[in-house]
């Protein structure tokens, strides 16, 4: 049971970091563009842009959200979205109260434990640094290593 568990981790792991990467996605694109309900607060209108530090947040949220949800650059999006989130734990809702339940701070919290695991365990499967790695691994063979083709 074991080895069919571990044979299965990277795909565990690409669907985890496309759906994280997803929602994480769509959430900064609510404040952004007004989509989905708009940013919280709004009534489903969008964050002034440039206001600090609500719209950097969503931006940050887009656009990191977007790379980890295609494995581009996973390790980067998600140490850089991993921050933000633990920022906005600690400066937004750890003054309000200690616990993430009692401030509010869960989504905070858990994203930022999300993408930190990403940062170590990267994409897994089904991202585009694979793709990216796999072909940059074949063109740096020499070409003594390279297998010949029997004809």
């Amino acid at each position: 049971m074991t080895e069919r568990l571990n044979s299965a981790q990277p795909y565990a792991l690409g669907l985890f970091r496309v759906v994280v990467g997803l929602v994480f996605a769509l959430h900064g694109a609510a404040s952004v563009f007004g989509i989905l309900g708009g940013a919280a607060g709004t009534n489903g209108g969008t964050l002034d842009s440039g206001t600090w530090p609500g719209w950097y947040a969503a931006v940050i949220q887009v656009v990191a959200g977007t790379l980890v949800t295609l494995g581009l650059g996973t390790r980067a999006a998600a140490f850089l979205a991993s921050g933000s989130m633990a920022y906005a734990y600690f400066k937004v809702h750890a003054p309000i109260g200690l616990g993430p339940s009692e401030n509010g701070g869960e989504p905070a919290a858990l994203f930022s434990w999300a993408f930190l695991l990403l940062v170590f365990t990267g994409s897994g499967a089904f991202g585009l640094d694979r793709l990216f790695a796999r072909r940059s691994a074949t063109r740096s063979r020499p070409a003594t290593e390279k297998t010949p083709v029997a004809a």
